[in-house]
């Protein structure tokens, strides 16, 4: 029977899903914190023990996780996975919604693939603080240089302004209506709903070439490294192969739904085996609380990026992964 507190579960249940969101490694996060608390938690907590009843935790968490990203982004996901079931009936693909589908799933195979392969190598001999505050470093300065790179790029070839993905009901224009557009009833006839801030993002995500959006999604495979970020390695691939920080940032969340449900779904042995005993009501608490904060993360996070960039998260992960190997090298 595993061991888990409740002050453990709800100090890293809600921190699982701020941190999978933010670009600073969830992953790398539940391993350092630990680490610094030290005592019961760094026994409790261990993700590289291979029978540690923490496996069956963070499975609950990134499951949960997985969930509030398909609640908040639900009428984008069911548009998109209406245009994939046309793309396979009509076997076509000429609408943006079946491009963009097709593009999801593609893209999410390069890092499915290594996932299966290296999951377990990564986290039994990498997950260990040493390693993972130097990764979370490393993550920092992945961010800083992919700022450095975007700017760069808009200093040689500007973008167009990205609609922002919330607009005020008062700056949209009402439009006329026309003698024309009257019906012989004298009822005005129907006119195609302009097109949502969110529609006209995934309007400009399929257009991306096939290999840019593969190359943007396996770039997800360096967050298998405990303190690399998974939507911040998403993000900078984004950036440096010409997206605005609101379209990468789409994307990376987009990409990232699968990928961390698949993740949870594979492990729920788990979380339904002996792992699990003892400790279920603990997972259950820590999921709700990750459930809850990553669904306000990405609510923040998408407007964050309309006007905001990585450099932040880059300096803070410098400063917490050097702060971190000085506290275990003082220790």
């Amino acid at each position: 029977m595993g061991t888990l507190s409740w002050l453990e579960a709800i100090v890293i249940g809600g921190l699982q899903g701020v941190a999978e969101l933010f670009p600073v490694s969830s992953l790398g996060h539940s391993v350092l914190i630990p680490a610094v608390i030290g005592g019961s938690w760094a026994q409790d907590l261990d993700v590289s023990s291979p029978e540690s009843p923490y496996l069956a935790f963070v499975v609950g968490l990134h499951v949960a996780t997985a969930l509030a990203l398909v609640v908040y982004f639900w009428r984008d996901w069911a548009r998109i996975i209406r245009g994939l079931v046309t793309s396979i009936v009509r076997r076509e693909v000429t609408e943006p919604d079946q491009r963009l589908g097709w593009l999801l799933v593609v893209s999410t195979i390069p890092v499915a693939l290594a996932g299966l392969v290296l999951e377990h190598v990564f986290r039994v001999y990498l997950s260990r603080p040493q390693p993972t505050a130097a990764f979370l470093v490393v993550n920092g300065v992945l961010l800083l240089v992919g700022e450095r790179l975007r700017q760069r790029s808009e200093a040689r070839d500007p973008d167009p302004a990205t609609v922002p993905l919330v607009q005020d009901p008062a700056t949209v224009p009402l439009t006329r209506v026309r003698a024309a557009d009257l019906s012989h009833g004298g009822a005005p006839r129907r006119t195609p709903a302009p097109a949502t801030a969110e529609e006209l993002a995934d309007r400009r995500l399929a257009e991306l070439p096939l290999g840019r959006a593969v190359l943007i999604g396996a770039a997800q495979i360096a967050a298998l490294a405990p303190g690399i970020s998974r939507s911040g390695s998403a993000m900078v691939a984004g950036l440096v192969k010409g997206l605005s920080h609101a379209d990468a940032a789409r994307f990376s969340f987009l990409l990232a739904t699968p990928v961390i449900l698949a993740a949870g779904l594979l492990k729920v042995g788990d979380l339904a085996g002996p792992l699990g005993d003892g400790i279920r009501p603990q997972i259950l608490v820590g999921s709700l609380l990750s459930g809850v904060g990553a669904y306000v993360s990405v609510r923040y996070l998408t407007r964050y990026f309309e006007t905001r960039s990585l450099r932040p998260f880059g300096i803070y992960c410098i400063v917490a992964g050097l702060a971190c190997l000085a506290w275990f090298w003082l220790r």
